[in-house]
């Protein structure tokens, strides 16, 4: 299995860098890409890495913010063929705030009666090899810098939010901005063994620039190092001071910034 970062926050490659996340993972029967990022950063990166993404068949829409689903209308004009697997609230509104303003930040919701994608409603189980599942239990270690996040009718409950499980000789889980919480997620994918986890862990306010505190991250290390046989991937909205502090104190933490590919 490969996994290359085709979209993320930071670069020490060739590719360019966007506040988003898209990855493109190769298994023995899927070509797949997890998130699309916000725009043609998804497209241009994939030229310089020589992937098709017309030869793509899964995509995978982590929740239903612009920085991984906006680019959503471009791959359907480039792509005929994939399956398209979003949870059916992604295409509700959803907005950011900051101060007294409410800034949208959902994907186009013209988008879900598009023939290829397949509106999904909690779990689901794609083949043997992938399977998709939600979580709906925040109570342990959830990132404040979710509060500035909101769905139509409050604050934002994340059941937009999924995760991809890839079991081939390891399993690797995937997920986009872990918003339900790092540990909350691996909690819920305890029964499929992950050796890896892969994304991001929204631990950074983007607007404001802010990190959680320190309290939240000593929470977060001694729960993830029960998981010592799990390599963990983080990237996008972890942001750089958190990885800095994690992976101070975890040596199998890692950064997978843009260009960069993992092989399992």
């Amino acid at each position: 299995m490969k996994i290359i970062s085709l979209v993320e926050n930071r670069t020490k490659s060739d590719c360019m860098v966007k506040h988003g996340l898209s990855l493109y993972i190769e298994t023995r029967t899927h070509k797949i890409l997890f998130d699309l990022g916000p725009d043609n950063t998804l497209f241009d990166n994939a030229v310089r890495r020589n992937i098709d993404i017309s030869k793509v068949d899964t995509v995978i829409v982590s929740h239903g913010h612009f920085d991984h689903g906006g680019a959503l209308k471009k791959f359907l004009e480039v792509n005929s063929l994939a399956n398209i697997y979003v949870q059916k609230e992604a295409f509700e509104p959803h907005y950011s705030k900051i101060l007294f303003f409410k800034i949208p930040v959902g994907i186009d919701s013209k988008l879900k009666s598009n023939r290829q994608v397949i509106l999904l409603d909690g779990d689901y189980k794609i083949d043997d090899e992938l399977s998709l599942f939600t979580v709906s239990k925040t109570n342990k270690f959830y990132s404040p810098a979710n509060n500035a996040l909101y769905g139509e009718n409050g604050k934002d409950n994340f059941r937009h939010e999924q995760n991809l499980i890839i079991s081939e000789n390891q399993v690797v889980l995937i997920m986009g901005c872990g918003h339900t919480g790092v540990v909350n997620i691996m909690e819920e994918a305890e029964k499929y063994k992950p050796d890896f986890c892969v994304g991001g862990f929204h631990l950074f306010n983007p607007l404001t620039k802010k990190t959680v505190s320190k309290e939240l991250l000593n929470g977060i290390v001694t729960e993830l190092q029960k998981y010592k046989d799990t390599e963990f991937y983080t990237c996008h909205c972890t942001g750089k001071k958190a990885f800095d502090y994690l992976s101070h104190q975890m040596s199998n933490m890692h950064y997978m910034s843009c260009g960069e590919s993992v092989e399992i």
